[in-house]
């Protein structure tokens, strides 16, 4: 895991400042590190009755998509309001300074589809939290929220009471 951490870069003061951004495109770019990560993030859920992962956009498109192939499932894209072209389901979520809205396809998800959520970083769980109550509204199955990478000073987890989270690699501010 050493090596898969040194992989991400830090960005101070980004995007305002005080903030010590994690940038996972420096281990996207590499592809033995990213097919590890892919592998390690992955290989947790095969013969477990997966039928799709969730993407959450946008970095999480990336980490949904590599996972949804590498189990041979579909990835469903979770976008930001007024993206998806068909009739929408949708969930407002806290920013920091507002809301925020976030939309699925109304026919994406059936009653007791068993998911995975996938995404880059779980920090302040906000987000996730959102897509959680969003498709447990639509009576998915979540089997397990699973990150990248996750800030464990920021408290994510305690949004996703109730929720399996894995993340494969770990950070303190």
């Amino acid at each position: 895991m050493k090596a898969l951490k040194k992989r991400i870069r830090n960005i101070p003061d980004f995007p305002i400042k005080g903030i010590q951004f994690k940038d996972i495109t420096t281990l996207l770019s590499d592809p033995e590190s990213y097919q590890r990560a892919i592998d390690l993030m992955a290989h947790r859920h095969f013969n477990k009755g997966v039928e799709a992962v969730i993407g959450i956009e946008a970095r999480g498109f990336v980490m949904g998509a590599a996972m949804a192939y590498k189990l041979g499932v579909g990835v469903i894209l979770v976008r930001k309001a007024g993206k998806l072209p068909y009739r929408t389901v949708a969930a407002e979520y806290a920013l920091e300074y507002g809301k925020d809205r976030l939309e699925i396809h109304e026919d994406a998800i059936w009653p007791g589809m068993k998911v995975i959520v996938a995404d880059d970083v779980l920090a302040t769980g906000g987000t996730v939290g959102a897509v959680t109550n969003l498709l447990k509204r639509l009576g998915a199955d979540i089997l397990e929220c699973c990150f990248l990478a996750e800030l464990t000073d920021l408290r994510g987890r305690e949004k996703l009471k109730g929720q399996k989270v894995f993340s494969l690699l770990k950070f303190t501010e």
